[in-house]
């Protein structure tokens, strides 16, 4: 890192901490606590993935900063409760990024292990020195849904609970629609959808298909599809919501043949 890097971090740590200051700061800096942060340090994580997708370097540097700066705030608010400060924030990472990397920072040779078998490890020996019990254990509850249905699915089936192939999970996957189907009561239909949507992560899984990403690919391909048919509807002088339902699959379906006709 160099002397300017420092230099520009102090800053900011410098500017946290006159935001946070009880006589001269921001009252809503200083009204803050961990709770009423966290929404915003989420937000940030996914304003950086949007700007990742849409592949813009300018948007990037500065949501990576907004980023940082809850990094510094929720650090700011521990050094004052006397929990941590910064300098351990980093100081740990270092240590478990190294830790992490034994073939590298160490004198672990491979062995010939995978990185995944590797990472795995290492990461279920940092979990049961964290008291860990269950394999469920250490998967954030705030993660989305998909997210972290893939993940409980990962871990119970690194234990071996898991389909030898991706036609259990498809057979599943018709029975839970079956069974939602066949529910009675508001309270039916919820945990049926619930299993439904949990088996579809697992046939995602089965193809080795990260749920997460891909409903983000349909959620885009459904919106930019959906765009182009207002603009259709328009461009014929009506609103697309005064168009029948067979008039708007017919839209739909048109938009669907020129999109794959520019398909290369």
């Amino acid at each position: 890192m160099h002397d300017n890097d420092l230099t520009s971090l102090q800053r900011l740590l410098d500017i946290m901490a006159t935001l946070r200051d009880p006589e001269r700061g921001c009252d809503w800096d200083r009204a803050q606590d961990f709770a009423s942060i966290a929404p915003y340090t989420i937000e940030e994580a996914y304003e950086v993935a949007d700007a990742i997708e849409r592949n813009d370097a300018e948007a990037l540097k500065d949501e990576l900063g907004d980023l940082l700066l809850q990094v510094v705030f929720h650090a700011r608010m521990a050094h004052e409760a006397g929990l941590f400060d910064f300098s351990s924030v980093a100081a740990g990472i270092a240590a478990k990024m190294e830790a992490r990397h034994p073939h590298i920072f160490g004198d672990h040779p491979d062995h010939g292990h995978s990185r995944e078998e590797r990472w795995e490890s290492i990461k279920a020996s940092e979990r049961q020195a964290k008291g860990a019990t269950s394999a469920m254990d250490g998967v954030a509850l705030a993660l989305p849904a998909l997210m972290r249905a893939e993940k409980l699915q990962k871990r119970a089936a690194r234990q071996g609970f898991d389909w030898p192939d991706n036609q259990g999970p498809a057979a599943k996957l018709a029975e839970e629609a079956d069974e939602l189907a066949a529910a009675s009561t508001d309270r039916e239909r919820i945990e049926e959808a619930g299993d439904l949507l949990f088996a579809a992560v697992n046939v995602a899984r089965s193809y080795g298909v990260a749920p997460e990403d891909a409903l983000r690919a349909a959620n885009a391909k459904f919106e930019r599809r959906f765009r182009t048919m207002e603009s259709l509807a328009a461009a014929n002088g009506t609103e697309f919501g005064a168009l029948d339902l067979d008039q708007q699959e017919e839209l739909w379906r048109d938009v669907k043949a020129s999109e794959a006709g520019k398909a290369p």
